[in-house]
């Protein structure tokens, strides 16, 4: 993990209410058909619910350790730390890259994985909840739930909070080095552009069929959930034979060490991965954050309890303790996202926090953002990906 950095305290305007929807998405399944076998492995898996042999949390002592299967630098280390120095489990954190890695090591597992806690992006909940991947919340021994803003709960993934609760939202943009590219950039047709111009051969993408394809439909006013054959034959044609070569990496957290090391100079990047490595930057006048127009991508990750988790005292303890006010400020400041705490803009106004134009968005801001979905055409995204990473000799 990184070094912790100076708090940041978050809250987005009351128009995420309407711009969050049921179908957010930024780390998708690369395909249900052709994600390293996890469709077959979840169509194999019986639905029903966590194994009756599975330990139940009801209140009782904790457990000794605690295992956290989540994305990449996603915790603050001061709130884990301070975990267990008051409660005393001691925590084990793994990482995935994707939706697709952490279900498909549920449903392999079948219960035994060893996690306590895990952290899916609320479109694929419904799927890990039909296949008894995730354990039904114990709601009585999560009272600080309470802190949670009303926007943030009761998703259509999960009505009722049953299985899962707001981690963290946030979107998809970009970031530029100022001194390569001298020119104002501000929409998607711009990033194209530069990348096959000023920062030919030290562009990253997102390593994301979503992100990747997204890109093109954004730029050239397409629904980026469309089915249609023609735009993505069009889509495919620009992206693997025109952008692809100018691609140098395809990279998901360019914030931990290529914004600091300057070691690309145009980088797709979620908001609060961009906002870390600005940061950590040496130069942090360097680069300039875009929120680009004319739409761009909107997605929610969320706290849940694997099925099967040995620890599920430490496990409800844990999602408890982070939602109080004082850790979901410091998880916010760490990791660049709003984490759906009320009150938390106001609170990081006062405290002056840098960067909140990272963590923040306007209702105006909010209106261009669209959710993600997983449909018909998830497959020839996925193929369009693999051609791109091929074009680009990644």
């Amino acid at each position: 993990m990184s070094e912790s950095r100076p708090p940041v305290r978050i809250l987005a305007s009351t128009a995420a209410v309407k711009a969050i929807s049921a179908e957010l998405s930024r780390r998708r399944f690369l395909s249900f058909a052709a994600a390293a076998g996890a469709t077959g492995l979840l169509a194999a898996c019986s639905p029903g619910g966590q194994s009756s042999n599975a330990p139940q949390a009801t209140g009782g002592e904790l457990e000794n350790s605690l295992s956290i299967y989540t994305w990449g630098d996603y915790d603050a280390p001061e709130v884990l730390e301070a975990f267990t120095a008051e409660l005393g489990p001691t925590i084990q954190l793994d990482s995935f890259g994707s939706n697709e890695e952490l279900i498909s090591k549920l449903v392999a597992a079948k219960g035994t994985s060893g996690y306590d806690i895990v952290v899916p992006t609320g479109i694929f909940i419904p799927q890990m909840i039909e296949n008894g991947l995730l354990t039904k919340l114990n709601r009585d021994l999560i009272p600080n739930i309470e802190y949670v803003d009303d926007a943030y709960l009761g998703r259509a993934w999960d009505p009722e909070n049953e299985y899962s609760i707001c981690k963290a939202w946030g979107t998809t943009g970009y970031v530029y080095d100022k001194t390569v590219i001298t020119r104002e950039l501000a929409t998607w047709a711009d990033f194209l552009d530069a990348a096959q111009n000023e920062a030919s051969g030290r562009t990253s993408v997102l390593d994301d069929p979503g992100d990747l394809t997204g890109m093109y439909f954004w730029a050239n006013g397409i629904d980026w959930n469309t089915t249609d054959q023609a735009e993505l034959a069009a889509a495919e044609e620009f992206i693997v034979n025109t952008l692809a070569p100018n691609i140098s990496a395809f990279d998901s957290y360019p914030g931990g060490a290529a914004i600091p090391q300057a070691t690309h100079a145009l980088m797709q990047a979620w908001n609060g991965d961009a906002r870390i490595g600005i940061l950590e930057s040496p130069d942090p006048d360097r680069w300039q954050w875009v929120l680009p127009g004319p739409e761009t991508e909107i997605w929610m990750d969320n706290w849940a309890i694997a099925a099967g988790a040995p620890n599920p005292e430490a496990a409800h303890a844990f999602i408890d303790y982070v939602l109080t006010p004082e850790n979901s400020l410091l998880e916010l400041d760490y990791i660049g996202y709003h984490t759906g705490g009320k009150d938390i803009e106001q609170a990081a106004e006062e405290a002056g926090i840098e960067m909140l134009d990272l963590v923040f968005f306007s209702d105006e801001q909010l209106a261009t953002m669209r959710e993600g979905e997983i449909n018909e055409a998830q497959q020839t995204r996925v193929d369009i990906w693999n051609k791109a990473k091929a074009a680009a000799g990644a």
